[in-house]
């Protein structure tokens, strides 16, 4: 009897201590994952620019999620700029590798948080054109550009 206190003891003990490294690990709470901030569109609306060129802001926090996650544009140039609103995370942005109906090989290697970067780049081909953050891919960082035809 006396051994099997202590056991369930021991296990309550190491559970309570396995939540708080969990919760440790999550996001803060004020900091809600669902709703994309105001700043940003949480429907990928890209914008035209007075040379033509097509304009998508996305936005990173430390949740490990793009806002917007999902966007279109139409064949032909596109100004993508990242913005970091994280106070801890390191992200980048780049095309999946082999994930999109052609390659695009433009990308934005790293960006510290509170940073932002922009890249230019053409897309001919219509279909989707999967990006991630390779740093944090397998916790599901990723999100999906469609291109319509032009």
């Amino acid at each position: 009897m006396v051994e099997l206190r202590r056991r369930t003891v021991l296990l309550t003990a190491l559970a309570g201590a396995g939540a708080m490294v969990l919760s440790a690990c999550g996001s803060d709470p004020d900091e809600s994952s669902d709703d994309a901030p105001a700043d940003v569109s949480a429907d990928g609306t890209v914008s035209i620019a007075p040379d033509g060129t097509q304009e998508v802001t996305v936005l990173v926090r430390d949740d490990y999620d793009f806002y917007p996650a999902a966007f279109t544009v139409t064949a032909g140039r596109v100004r993508l700029s990242l913005i970091s609103e994280a106070k801890e995370l390191t992200h980048n942005f780049r095309f999946t590798p082999g994930a999109g109906p052609a390659e695009i090989a433009e990308e934005i290697p790293i960006l510290a948080p509170g940073m932002s970067d922009t890249m230019e780049f053409t897309v001919d081909q219509p279909g989707d054109y999967q990006f991630e953050c390779s740093f944090h891919v397998a916790l599901g960082q990723i999100g999906t550009m469609a291109v319509a035809p032009g």
